[in-house]
């Protein structure tokens, strides 16, 4: 399991060069007691233990379920940290991915904070989760995404905007099913405004269904992260989750229901506003969008963008802007996202 093994010599004292010197810092020694447990925190080829070195500039070379971390006493005190609590993950059955990684080390960041933040509901060391039967525990990877699921939890309509991987339809779809299994709901709907059809999706071949699978794809993988398929399959036959395109939703009224309305940048102003009034009792309404990808025609206003400047500060609505720090898809895709930003145009 250690990292050097099999590495060519330059990549190995490139390595030493990357960290700083961190082969001549004191070191700290974390010794897990079950052995495939500290396989799993280590990850796959170490690829956890190299992506916390990238992350916090240190150095950590497993050894069976022992852990020699080296650096600086702040990183290698937070790196500790961070492998205990991906112990912690591991032992309770949870995934210990890369993005995991990143969500302890954000937590980690925030239990060693010498000044707590002014705000009481952030002063918790640990972020919000979700548990679905199939996933399980799955927590929030940075600050944004634990404000987002406070969020979920608190208010009735929430918009979430934000740039691609930062896991806004994803988070959605869980806290959605979550409700659903835990009979808060009784019923999931999900819409996508289908643009690039200019909503007339008569002309496409099939049923509903088949129609509007190709711009619902997104959400549809979420559902069965979250969901075993053969409770989709069956939610789908029996109404319990419908798959509804945003210009079949006019005159219903939704009610103890959890409505999501995905890629919402593309609605028209008129489109926004019958789907926000179509919120019925004991019903829950999500709604995610970036507003740096509008594929509206030049000069159509994005129903989002003027739906979250009109509803701004309206009691019961909640809103989150996720920015490109807080993209979890991929590390590249962080730094796609911030490469646009930087020229002035979205990804």
């Amino acid at each position: 399991m250690k990292p050097d093994d099999g590495l060519p010599q330059r990549q190995v004292k490139d390595r030493s060069q990357a960290y700083g010197g961190a082969r001549d810092a004191p070191e700290i020694k974390i010794a897990f007691e079950d052995n495939r447990l500290a396989s799993v925190v280590a990850g796959q080829y170490d690829q956890n233990l190299a992506h916390l070195e990238r992350r916090l500039g240190v150095l950590a070379n497993a050894n069976g379920n022992h852990i020699v971390i080296r650096g600086t006493s702040e990183a290698a005190e937070q790196a500790r940290r961070v492998l205990q609590s991906l112990y912690e993950r591991a032992r309770a059955g949870e995934i210990v991915s890369i993005g995991d990684v990143d969500g302890a080390i954000a937590e980690s960041a925030r239990q060693g904070s010498l000044f707590p933040p002014a705000d009481e509901a952030q002063q918790r060391s640990t972020f919000e989760q979700i548990a679905t039967r199939k996933r399980g525990a799955v927590r929030a990877r940075n600050a944004a995404q634990d404000a987002y699921l406070r969020l979920l939890r608190r208010c009735e309509l929430v918009f979430a905007e934000g740039p691609a991987g930062t896991g806004k339809t994803w988070l959605a779809v869980g806290h959605a099913v979550s409700l659903l299994e835990q009979g808060v709901v009784e019923r999931l709907v999900l819409s996508r405004p289908a643009v690039e059809a200019g909503e007339r999706l008569g002309f496409l071949p099939g049923d509903m269904r088949e129609k509007v699978d190709p711009y619902l794809r997104p959400v549809y993988d979420a559902l069965y992260d979250f969901m075993e398929a053969r409770h989709v399959e069956r939610g789908l036959s029996t109404g319990v989750i419908e798959i509804a395109p945003l210009a079949f939703m006019r005159g219903r009224t939704l009610t103890n229901a959890a409505i999501l309305l995905d890629e919402a940048q593309n609605c028209t102003s008129m489109q926004m506003k019958m789907f926000l009034t179509r919120l019925g009792e004991g019903s829950r309404m999500i709604v995610t969008g970036d507003p740096s990808q509008i594929d509206l025609p030049p000069g159509q206003v994005s129903g989002l963008v003027e739906a979250v400047r009109i509803l701004d500060g309206v009691e019961g609505i909640g809103r989150i802007t996720f920015k490109e720090a807080d993209v979890v898809r991929h590390e590249l895709v962080r730094r796609i996202v911030k490469a646009y930003d930087e020229v002035g145009r979205g990804i």
